[in-house]
């Protein structure tokens, strides 16, 4: 009986599913024709509005940061398929608040493009498949499904299909046949399962198609794009070629490219400036080691471990510090979750990263997700000390560092050094100093002074490019200073 019932469950599934199946077939006609996704082969259209740049929020409770779209413009080839971007940005901040290049002086060109090939990832694929017109299209090449759902006080019906990377995408069509929110999840190195969105309202017919005038996206519960769209042209002529030479985003199916081996400098005894990526510190104490900064993604926190591991053989790597929540400073956080390592950062971020290192990350999951460890995260207010009596690391809170609420910066008394992340990043050698300086260039050279700090090197997290040697002097001369004192 037993058995005949579990038949039945199955066969009743089976017959739900496939009618599920069977039934989103006119769901996603009756919408494509309501939008005119026949006829649309192409669009091109501008718009005004803002970006976000994702993960470098001044804080961990702040949306990304916003940049202005001084103008914008995009082409989509629905058929080849491609798209290709080309905008310029301006300072949207002001005063300069987070990460993300800030503060921009004058204007910023940026473009991306991407041509689906059979080795495009599937994210970059999402530019176009998350689209109104092409989330249509990619749903009727699919197996894909149909529900109802409510959201926002106003019922859906919700086509959904399955993504390259194993994640449902889900299409939110109203009672007008058009279609107002695409849902994803994508992977993130340090967020997980990312959630991706995009929400389209203020149709307009352009030409007999359905054309959303305000799309807004957003990755990690925040934008990333805001757009009022001020000119639409369907069906134009476009060319999307592939980018060239400098300036142009990289081809969608290039591979990463690998990531340096982990080099080392003594600096003082059991004391080591770990370069080849993001630089990071390690320092061997009587009975364990301590990191100060993790590197940028799992990759390089992976080579920064084992160069910690060839240094300083059967001794534990204790603690690793984070100066600040940023994702290029925290995406390398979980390989030490792994690892069993206690994460030091300021408490501003304490919360945040025991959150963000505890979800899933099931569509790549990494060495964090296959430990199953539980993070372990200490914070600490405006002074900590590390010391076994023979080395000591001092870790001192910026204030009014508006770069991020929560930024430590890391003294050797000894070596008189001092490790600082996005205060001063430095470009050549003989670059000329901006006018007026950054802020945040201006903020640690105060915050050096304030704490009264004897610095004679300064180990930028973003090393220079020629690998030299960075002076007190030169971080004070790139701020119009003589001295700190």
């Amino acid at each position: 009986m037993a058995t005949k019932s579990v038949l039945l469950i199955v066969g009743v599934l089976a017959l739900t599913w496939s009618l599920s199946a069977q039934d989103a077939k006119p769901i996603i006609a009756a919408a494509s024709k309501a939008m005119g996704v026949d006829r649309l082969k192409t669009v091109q259209y501008s718009a005004t509005g803002s970006d976000f740049v994702l993960g470098q929020a001044p804080n961990p409770s702040s949306p990304w940061p916003r940049f202005t779209n001084k103008s914008y413009s995009r082409s989509i080839d629905f058929e080849k398929p491609a798209s290709r971007v080309d905008r310029v940005r301006v300072q949207g901040e002001n005063p300069p608040r987070g990460g993300g290049q800030q503060p921009i002086v004058g204007e910023q060109p940026q473009n991306q493009t991407v041509i689906v090939d059979a080795t495009t990832p599937w994210p970059q694929q999402l530019e176009i498949w998350m689209m109104p017109h092409g989330f249509l299209r990619a749903a009727a090449a699919r197996s894909a499904t149909v529900s109802t759902k409510s959201a926002g006080g106003k019922k859906y019906t919700v086509v959904s299909f399955v993504g390259d990377n194993k994640a449902s995408v889900n299409g939110y069509i109203n009672d007008r046949n058009l279609v107002e929110r695409v849902e994803t999840l994508i992977d993130n190195q340090f967020l997980g399962d990312m959630p991706f969105e995009a929400l389209y309202s203020d149709y307009k017919e352009v030409n007999g198609v359905q054309f959303p005038m305000h799309i807004v996206q957003k990755q990690g519960g925040y934008p990333i794009f805001d757009l009022t769209l001020t000119d639409v042209k369907v069906n134009a002529p476009v060319a999307i070629q592939a980018p060239q030479g400098r300036g142009g985003a990289p081809a969608p199916a290039a591979a990463a490219p690998p990531t340096p081996p982990a080099q080392s400098e003594k600096v003082g005894e059991d004391v080591y400036v770990i370069t080849g990526g993001y630089t990071v510190i390690a320092v061997g104490f009587k009975d364990h080691v301590t990191l100060i900064e993790s590197g940028q993604n799992e990759p390089r926190a992976l080579a920064v471990i084992a160069e910690a591991k060839r240094l300083f053989p059967n001794k534990p790597i204790k603690y690793v510090v984070n100066t600040h929540s940023h994702i290029d400073h925290s995406g390398g956080l979980r390989p030490f979750v792994a690892e069993g390592s206690t994460i030091l950062t300021h408490q501003v971020n304490k919360a945040y990263l025991e959150k963000v290192l505890s979800q899933p990350h099931t569509l790549n999951p990494d060495t964090a997700q296959q430990a199953k460890k539980k993070p372990v995260v200490e914070g600490m207010g405006e002074k900590r000390v590390l010391t076994d009596g023979t080395h000591t690391i001092e870790l001192y809170h910026l204030q009014n560092f508006n770069h991020h609420d929560g930024m430590i910066v890391a003294y050797l008394p000894k070596e008189k050094i001092l490790l600082e992340a996005d205060g001063y990043n430095p470009g050549a050698a003989n670059a000329t100093p901006p006018n007026p300086p950054s802020p945040y260039t201006l903020s640690l050279v105060d915050n050096i002074q304030r704490l009264k700090l004897d610095v004679q090197r300064v180990v930028p997290v973003h090393y220079p490019a020629d690998n030299r040697v960075v002076t007190m002097a030169e971080l004070t001369k790139w701020v119009g200073r003589n001295s700190t004192n």
